[in-house]
């Protein structure tokens, strides 16, 4: 009876799926509705459904895939696909969640041999690039549903808080990792992180509208903002530029950080 519920409803519902209609599962829910499997079994299930949903995105486009047809391709119930997915939309934020532990393993992979901060910050904001390239076809289709502020998928929201901070903490590397580090001061070094994912968040725009080859525009834009962002934040260890230093720190804290969802701001 619980996969005959699940296959009535339709794909803008939001409730999720009774824990029988996925066996073995018996984790709780992740944020957003997507429920946290706790066994290879149920990991694996969940990966199927994700990576079938994002092979229908791109063969059929977002919106003509329905959540049954993503559970017939995968070979699963109804009930299953709405119990990790409690409904389409959420698939999105299972892809952001992807994407984001993707990209940070392959930047941390090819940044490894440098300290140089400018070279370090612009391997990570191309490794994204790379690592998000099969699925720009259909990035606008997504972009639609996370820019609504009020969504919980927005990228800036609570619910998107874990991929989120995968991402911030990959920026801290950037930052902890170079030999720029131990010259700035101790506040700025723990505010920058932030300010370095908002950056890759204008990328992630631009990227999304880009519509040249191998999106070349996007790549010469990090290419070009990626020395002077290093050559801007390299100057404010300069006593000279302490007082600029000072309010670009307060307008940080005090007009950023608290647009971002689980944010302490002290």
């Amino acid at each position: 009876m619980d996969d005959l519920a699940a296959t009535n409803r339709t794909d803008g519902e939001k409730g999720a799926a009774d824990a029988s209609a996925a066996p073995g599962a018996d984790a709780g829910p992740m944020p957003g509705g997507r429920a946290q499997p706790k066994t290879d079994k149920s990991e694996a299930t969940r990966a199927l459904i994700l990576e079938t949903a994002m092979r229908l995105f791109q063969e059929r486009g977002y919106e003509k895939t329905t959540m049954r047809a993503i559970a017939t391709e995968a070979g699963v119930s109804v009930g299953n696909a709405y119990y990790y997915f409690s409904a389409k939309e959420f698939l999105i934020q299972g892809f952001y969640d992807r994407m984001t532990h993707d990209h940070a393993a392959e930047a941390r992979q090819r940044m490894a041999h440098t300290r140089d901060f400018a070279e370090r910050l612009e391997v990570a904001l191309t490794s994204w690039l790379d690592t998000a390239a099969p699925y720009h076809e259909f990035a606008a289709q997504f972009f639609r549903t996370a820019a609504d502020p009020t969504s919980s998928l927005s990228p800036f929201s609570n619910e998107s808080h874990p991929a989120r901070a995968t991402a911030v903490e990959l920026f801290r590397d950037v930052l902890q990792g170079s030999d720029l580090a131990p010259k700035l001061d101790t506040e700025l070094v723990e505010l920058l992180p932030d300010v370095l994912w908002l950056h890759l968040m204008v990328v992630v725009l631009y990227w999304v509208f880009d519509r040249t080859e191998d999106t070349e525009r996007t790549r010469e834009f990090v290419r070009r903002s990626t020395p002077m962002a290093a050559r801007v934040i390299n100057l404010s260890r300069y006593r000279v530029f302490r007082p600029i230093v000072r309010d670009a720190k307060g307008l940080i804290h005090d007009f950023i950080l608290p647009t971002i969802g689980k944010t302490v701001v002290k």
